[in-house]
């Protein structure tokens, strides 16, 4: 009895696993999409988020290419496409209120899925000879009105202050770089950006020669530059200790926005729009040889490899039928991708200064490898509002038609398929922490650009090395990515000021530790 059940057993079992056997397949989970960036600058001379109707199209196209990213001006030249910042509306002829374009674009790029990163300009101040109508705009309240400390503007050393109409802004001034600061981070606070988007994070054009910068004469940036160098003169453009103090103006300013944004948001992405000038490193002796780092004082690599920013979107606006040019391009293509230090690079081409055949090809080397087996993450077209040379020719609608073809269209279109936005596992799953802290006196005066070094305690033989930094204008520093566990910071106090100089901080992933120094005080 016991082997006839045993052999009825057995067969039902096998007749069951024949049913399952001939039942419907097993579905597979849907793959995910690759990761690859992909956007349209979204200017804010032209139309684009002007009304909720241009908005609405504006995302149509951006769908249309299979884009995931709209880069969107919101600050301009100091003044914001939205109500609610710290910038005053702009004067443009943008529907009237309570329309707020910042609001309306995320409204409908969520809806669609894809993300908004704000597009905001640093140090340029104003391009009219008209003043804005807000008497809250920094060119009424620190431009050629102001006098003293209150004055905020850039200036040449043969002291001129306008390049044509336009004006900017002198990062090496304290208090305009704490503005700078505190409107970015208002963006943040107030709407649900992506990110931030960082451009003329620099300084300007214009200088006699391509090999060093005319400007940075403001007043109280030399006051500044004197008082730790030790000298009374003017330096020349092209004195080395002048040029270098005036580049880490620019990279202070930047870690400050990094580090104000990880405390608004620490998922928001920070990127900024560098600079391609001429020839690559590679033509011209190095990175330190370029013009964006001599020029226009602009060490985007340096950031890079701090970890100060997310992601740098190249402004590389060749053109691909001129063999110069497109020499430029490839350089500053394959350095780009190169120089990642596991953050993310995105070529940004000019397509109009493009037929859509070039910009193709353009995009096509953009994503391909490098000798050294890296790749850029991604794509950034400027702008969707010329999206060929030929615009004049065949009309807005059928280049942006041609162009939305070439990318989508055909087995081997680059963005025949959507894709992800590449995620930052250094902020979704963070390895390490951050150190920031403030230097002042008792009366609240700032210790302006005091030496400060971190050293790690008890990290083991694999410790890193003591790093330094020095604060900026408002006695604030930072130390950006450090590994976890106990550290002790060190102050090189200025002659005649007294206090505790040293501190510890504990790192965890993730956090900002605030090292807590009690004030100064000053011999007397």
């Amino acid at each position: 009895m016991r082997r006839i059940v045993a052999t009825l057993l057995t067969a039902l079992s096998l007749l069951l696993g024949s049913v399952v056997l001939a039942g419907p397949a097993r579905a597979e989970p849907p793959a995910s999409p690759p990761e690859q960036w992909r956007s349209y600058w979204v200017d804010a001379f032209n139309d684009g988020i002007y009304t909720p109707e241009q908005v609405s199209t504006l995302i149509d196209d951006a769908l249309a290419i299979n884009a995931n990213v709209l880069v969107v001006q919101t600050a301009r030249r100091y003044d914001c496409f939205c109500n609610r910042a710290l910038y005053p509306r702009t004067d443009a002829a943008i529907a009237p209120a309570p329309y707020d374009p910042l609001d309306e674009v995320i409204a409908q790029a969520r809806a669609a899925g894809l993300q908004v990163h704000a597009w905001v300009n640093v140090n340029t101040l104003w391009n009219s000879t008209t003043p804005p109508r807000s008497a809250d705009h920094v060119f009424n309240r620190h431009g050629p009105a102001a006098e003293g400390r209150d004055r905020w503007l850039n200036r040449k050393a043969d002291g001129t202050e306008l390049q044509g109409a336009n004006s900017y802004i002198d990062p090496g001034h304290p208090d305009a770089a704490a503005y700078i600061v505190e409107a970015i981070r208002s963006l943040v606070r107030e709407y649900d950006v992506d990110g931030i988007n960082l451009d003329y994070i620099r300084y300007p054009d214009g200088s006699s020669t391509t090999t060093h910068s005319d400007w940075g004469y403001n007043e109280v940036a030399l006051e500044r530059f004197r008082r730790v160098s030790g000298r009374t003169d003017i330096p020349a453009p092209d004195d080395a200790a002048w040029s270098q103090w005036r580049r880490d103006q620019v990279t202070s300013l930047v870690r400050r926005i990094y580090f104000g944004m990880w405390e608004e948001n620490p998922s928001a992405r920070l990127s900024v729009n560098a600079i391609t000038y001429g020839f690559g490193p590679q033509s011209v002796g190095g990175w330190q040889a370029t013009r964006t780092y001599a020029e226009v004082l602009q060490d985007w690599a340096g950031w890079l490899a701090e970890g100060i920013t997310d992601t740098v979107v190249t402004m590389n606006y060749k053109r691909d039928w001129n063999p110069d040019q497109a020499q430029m391009y490839s350089e500053w293509t394959r350095f780009l991708a190169d120089a990642q230090a596991g953050r993310h690079g995105v070529t940004g081409p000019a397509l109009y200064l493009n037929p859509v055949g070039g910009s193709l090809a353009q995009l096509r080397e953009a994503l391909a490898p490098t000798p050294a087996g890296n790749t850029a993450v991604g794509w950034s077209g400027y702008s969707y509002a010329n999206p060929s040379m030929d615009v004049a020719e065949n009309g807005l609608a059928a280049e942006r038609e041609r162009l939305t073809a070439a990318l989508t269209t055909g087995p081997d279109a680059p963005f025949a398929e959507p894709a992800a936005v590449p995620g930052m596992a250094w902020k979704s799953a963070p390895r390490d922490g951050h150190v920031t802290g403030e230097l002042t006196l008792r009366d609240g005066t700032p210790l302006d650009q005091t030496r400060v070094t971190l050293r790690p305690l008890g990290l083991g033989g694999g410790a890193p090395q003591p790093v330094r930094t020095v604060t900026d204008g408002t006695g604030w520093f930072g130390f950006a990515h450090a590994a976890p566990g106990r550290y002790l910071l060190t102050v090189d106090l200025p002659s005649g000021v007294v206090g505790v100089p040293v501190s510890t901080v504990v790192v965890r992933e993730g956090r900002i530790a605030e090292a807590p120094f009690a004030p100064f005080r000053p011999v007397r």
